[in-house]
């Protein structure tokens, strides 16, 4: 099996099951080995206070976007740390995107940089992931003797 078709199948798997992203219009544009672009469309019930984007969904499209970049190998891989930094403001009707890229996986450890951008290329946020794989796969693969 390629690794190409090993993150996609393993993105189909997960997204079988991903009822957040799912629920949230989420959309997968791009997926590839320790790679994952989403997007979402900034809905009238995704606006805080102040008319713009809440951070909570800012945060779950990149969550979400990290989520599918770590996956992409056919091993179980959840978060160890997240962080966000907040640049620009969401808004409403606007289709956000989310870019993850694998910065380094060495054992059971990865480092995913996500940055969400605006419809106009602005940079909304920029999002650091650390994973950790556990035990398990989406799915099962023949092993070739």
């Amino acid at each position: 099996m390629t690794p190409q078709l090993r993150a996609e199948k393993s993105a189909a798997a997960m997204w079988s099951t991903d009822t957040v992203s799912q629920s949230l219009g989420m959309r997968i544009d791009h997926i590839a080995p320790g790679a994952a672009d989403l997007s979402m469309v900034v809905t009238a019930a995704m606006l805080n206070g102040h008319g713009i984007a809440h951070g909570g969904y800012i945060f779950t499209l990149a969550d979400s976007a990290f989520a599918f970049a770590c996956n992409s190998y056919n091993q179980l891989a959840v978060a160890q740390q997240n962080q966000i930094s907040y640049l620009a403001p969401g808004k409403a009707g606007e289709r956000l995107h989310a870019a993850a890229r694998e910065q380094s996986r060495t054992g059971r450890s990865g480092v995913y940089d996500v940055t969400v951008t605006g419809e106009d290329g602005r940079t909304i946020a920029l999002f650091r992931g650390l994973s950790r794989t556990i035990k398990g796969h989406h799915f099962e693969e023949e092993m070739t003797p």
